[in-house]
């Protein structure tokens, strides 16, 4: 039983810490961070079965996880208002071509790394973008103008 308790509590702090760590895809992990989260598996497993190595406790540590991890699942999903703070909200980054600073400030991500993921996405300019928003899985979704909308970017990058 004591594995099962020290499994919940580690659950909850990871959780908790997760969420304070923002939104970002694993893709979107420097070296350094990944490293962290390898690291602290491997704290967090010396947290809850400390001593034991047995399969039972190893067992038991994952179940407890797996199970926590499906009753937050089913808890947004049975109560809809659960849902922003238990998988947090989306987040608007562009609007109307530009950047909107205190979002970007607020999940720790730079003008830079918003750049990267509009090149991947086939997006040449800040000016083509009337939305990006951050999920709340890490990725970012980029809405262009429509075509002919006057506030569409030319060829240069320049709103017309």
């Amino acid at each position: 039983m004591d594995i099962v308790l020290r499994a919940t509590t580690m659950f909850i702090v990871l959780y908790a810490l997760l969420r304070l760590l923002g939104k970002r895809e694993l893709g979107q992990l420097t070296p350094f961070e990944f490293v962290v989260l390898v690291v602290m598996g491997d704290l967090i497993q010396q947290g809850v079965t400390h001593n034991d190595f047995s399969i039972t406790g190893a067992t038991l540590a994952i179940c407890t996880f797996a199970f926590w991890g499906v009753v937050l699942s089913w808890l947004s999903y049975l109560f809809p208002r659960l849902k922003d703070p238990l998988e947090g909200r989306p987040r608007i980054l562009i609007r109307d071509g530009e950047l909107l600073r205190e979002n970007l400030h607020r999940d720790r991500l730079t003008r830079a790394e918003i750049e990267s993921e509009m090149r991947l996405a086939g997006i040449a300019h800040i000016g083509q973008v009337a939305w990006a928003i951050l999920e709340p899985q890490g990725k970012i979704s980029f809405i262009r103008y429509e075509a002919g909308d006057s506030r569409q970017s030319d060829e240069s990058g320049a709103v017309n």
